[in-house]
């Protein structure tokens, strides 16, 4: 058993797919996972299961589309991983405002080699870096107005993505460890 957490992608985002967290949290509780917490109202959720973390996510994934009609990507972590993700933070010299630094979560391991074809010079004032399943992102103009948002790396990269700010990623690894 692990504390994981699911990342949801467009959830009551501008009126589209909405999800109340207390049905939310009841469809978990219904698929048999443990302890289950949401974080805001964007589909965050915190919950304990023997699953992998992808197997949790696809299984999320399938009853939010048949149960609710609402069909959208889910990833998942673990606390650990959200710890690692937290701890390997390439950018922490320049991102001064936890509201402007994204972590783009990704479903697979992409290839280097798109990644390492960018020219960085082209995102300023943005500034990415790749570690693992996740993109980190400086966006100091806002998160509005980069180009490096989770549709650009699922473009570029040929995976799902999905991004969170620092201070969400933080709260969830605090819920996901909590004692």
């Amino acid at each position: 058993m692990s504390r994981q957490v699911a990342l949801l992608r467009g959830v009551n985002v501008g009126g589209r797919n909405m999800v109340s967290m207390a049905e939310l949290r009841k469809l978990l509780e219904g698929l048999g996972f443990e302890d289950v917490k949401t974080h805001l109202q964007s589909g965050n959720v915190v919950y304990t299961s023997g699953k992998s973390p992808d197997k949790a996510a696809a299984e999320i994934q399938a009853a939010l589309a048949r149960d609710l009609g609402v069909s959208v990507p889910v990833l998942a972590r673990t606390g650990a991983e959200l710890g690692e993700i937290l701890k390997a933070n390439p950018l922490g010299d320049v991102a001064a405002d936890d509201a402007l630094h994204l972590v783009t979560f990704l479903s697979d391991k992409p290839d280097a080699g798109p990644i390492k074809a960018l020219d960085p010079d082209a995102f300023k004032p943005d500034v990415f870096k790749h570690v693992g399943k996740e993109i980190y992102v400086w966006c100091p103009d806002g998160v509005r107005n980069t180009k490096l948002s989770y549709s650009f790396w699922e473009k570029k990269l040929g995976v799902t993505a999905t991004a969170r700010n620092w201070k969400t990623v933080s709260k969830l690894h605090e819920l996901a460890t909590a004692g």
